[in-house]
């Protein structure tokens, strides 16, 4: 029995529920065209950090700077600031290039937290094709002055201020770190979001005791790390209009299918493809039929959501309960 993969996200029918996440992989056009032949349903490019907008912006300022004063025409040796692109420009021509190259949706992806001059970027990958913009939001807070609503409403204005500039789709992607999730994720779909990938996943520096310096750790993703998402997408599904993307840990079919069970519209996946290469798209769309044909569904949408915090027999299972069970029922034997 055929089951019908596809999947819809931020109002785009994808042709399945396998999303490339932004890694360096998805920065190569040859490489996406790999994902597209497997049958991933979208990639989102690697993110275009606001810190190398701003150092880009402030090299070229400093150059026009230079030796201005040294006599009247020094400024006419560089172009006018408003026909000059001082940022990336590598990035706008991966999206133009990426758009050529492939016909699945290729999602940009913007990385940043303070307002500023560099969210007119937004507006460029728009214009540059990209099919819609993921915003990448996460903001350490070392600051004891500094509040929690103080942080919301500063990523609300972010979310505000780009949807204004853009008329593509819009996702966001945060952390669990927030008091009241379910509320907060209510005020970004309020500010213009169209859909919320959860979760960022975080690199915490270590200590090199070798040469006594702190310096960052990047490992890959591990299958426990699923169930944080997967947790907190069951609890928003029935809460929210719009669009959840599944994010961390999610290696295999069985995976994906727990996702989508709770609720996530579509499944974004890098550590199985730095592992095993785009092609592995492939097997998991194969062991995804194979599993939904073993319990009886034709399609993704017949059973997207039905595990949600609503429609389980169990909704104490996501909650505070479940963490009570856990810790009751669980036996340690002693060596």
């Amino acid at each position: 029995m055929s089951v019908d993969l596809s999947s819809t996200y931020l109002g785009m029918r994808l042709s399945s529920p396998i999303v490339a996440a932004a890694c360096p992989l998805t920065g190569n056009i040859d490489v996406l065209k790999r994902f597209e032949a497997a049958g991933a349903g979208a990639a989102v490019l690697p993110s275009l950090f606001e810190e190398q907008i701003e150092f880009e912006e402030c090299m070229f300022g400093g150059l026009m700077d230079y030796g201005a004063n040294s006599f009247g025409e020094a400024t006419t040796y560089f172009p006018e600031v408003d026909s000059y692109n001082t940022g990336p420009d590598e990035y706008l021509e991966t999206i133009e290039k990426a758009r050529d190259a492939v016909s699945i949706p290729v999602i940009g992806s913007l990385n940043g937290v303070s307002p500023g001059g560099w969210t007119r970027y937004a507006k460029l990958m728009e214009d540059a094709g990209a099919s819609a913009l993921e915003l990448n939001m996460y903001q350490l807070v070392t600051d004891a002055n500094i509040t929690a609503i103080q942080i919301e409403d500063q990523y609300i204005e972010l979310v505000s201020s780009i949807r204004s500039t853009i008329q593509i789709p819009l996702a966001v992607k945060i952390g669990p770190y927030f008091s009241s999730l379910p509320n907060f994720a209510r005020r970004l779909f309020e500010a213009g979001a169209d859909g919320l990938v959860l979760f960022n996943r975080f690199f915490q520096p270590d200590v090199n005791i070798e040469r006594m310096e702190i310096h960052p750790q990047m490992e890959l993703s591990r299958r426990t790390e699923m169930r944080l998402p997967m947790r907190w997408i069951a609890i928003l599904d029935p809460q929210v209009k719009g669009s959840l993307a599944a994010n961390s840990g999610i290696q295999t079919a069985n995976d994906i299918f727990k996702m989508l069970l709770v609720g996530a519209d579509v499944t974004m996946m890098a550590a199985a493809f730095v592992r095993h290469g785009p092609e592995h798209v492939a097997k998991l769309l194969a062991d995804l039929q194979v599993l939904l044909a073993e319990h009886g569904y034709t399609s993704v949408d017949q059973f997207r959501g039905s595990f949600n915090h609503r429609n389980t027999p169990d909704p104490s299972a996501f909650e505070r309960l479940n963490y009570m069970k856990a810790l009751t029922t669980y036996v340690v034997d002693l060596p």
